[in-house]
């Protein structure tokens, strides 16, 4: 099982017809984005479909940062050393 978790919201492909797909996920255990061009380098997007991954990438960054934010809290607060009295 994948810890990505993909923009189910997200379908675009390349305007040439090649089949070339872009693919942003979220990772579910640190919350960092992958912005992924499949079968290719590069893909040639109309307009909207750039507005399309911008607008995946934004809920992408927003998911990350609960998880993240998430993660922290279930971490707890750092420990402080305990002063060793040398001064």
């Amino acid at each position: 099982m994948s810890a990505y978790s993909s923009d189910q919201n997200l379908n675009v492909t390349d305007v040439t017809g090649n089949g070339v797909e872009v693919d942003v996920a979220t990772n579910l255990l640190n919350g960092t984005v992958r912005l992924s061009v499949l079968w290719t380098d590069e893909i040639h997007l109309s307009p909207d479909d750039a507005e399309h991954v911008a607008q995946a990438l934004f809920r992408a960054a927003e998911r990350g940062r609960r998880l993240a934010e998430a993660r922290t809290r279930r971490a707890g607060p750092p420990s402080r050393a305990p002063a060793s009295g040398i001064g």
